[in-house]
């Protein structure tokens, strides 16, 4: 099996159109923010544009069908959210050729918005405002 290379989210996108069963994607946007009890030092890079963390502030879910490409998605995002900057997304198929149950989305985004909290971020996708996905190291 050929392994995918994502490049941009509209390759996503078009990976989750390409679905045998109905997909609903799942979306969690963050922005970037100082963490509470902060020190001096970590006020300081932040103010130079390190450091910080990525907090969660809007969560949604949508069909692929529904989002024409990253460019109008983006669009939405920016004319509903203000000052985001990266989000996740992760795809919850349906079963039966069914989409997934309004609980099922529901508890599913639940969790995601959880795991973006504490920074198990490792089983979703990022993106950046440019499209360009993210890969995050962890830090000990």
């Amino acid at each position: 099996m050929k392994p995918i290379e994502l490049t941009s989210f509209d390759d996503f996108l078009h990976l989750a159109r390409r679905q045998p069963e109905p997909q609903q994607l799942l979306f969690v946007f963050t922005r970037n923010e100082l963490p509470d009890g902060h020190t001096p030092e970590q006020a300081e890079r932040y103010k130079a544009g390190q450091g910080g963390h990525l907090a969660p502030v809007v969560c949604v879910d949508k069909a692929p069908y529904e989002i024409g490409g990253f460019s109008t998605f983006v669009e939405e995002a920016d004319g509903n959210i203000e000052d985001w900057a990266v989000f996740f997304v992760a795809a919850l198929p349906g079963v039966a050729n069914r989409e997934p149950t309004p609980l099922a989305v529901e508890e599913a985004l639940d969790r995601m918005v959880e795991s973006v909290r504490i920074g198990q971020v490792g089983t979703y996708l990022a993106f950046d405002r440019s499209g360009a996905p993210l890969q995050f190291a962890s830090v000990n």
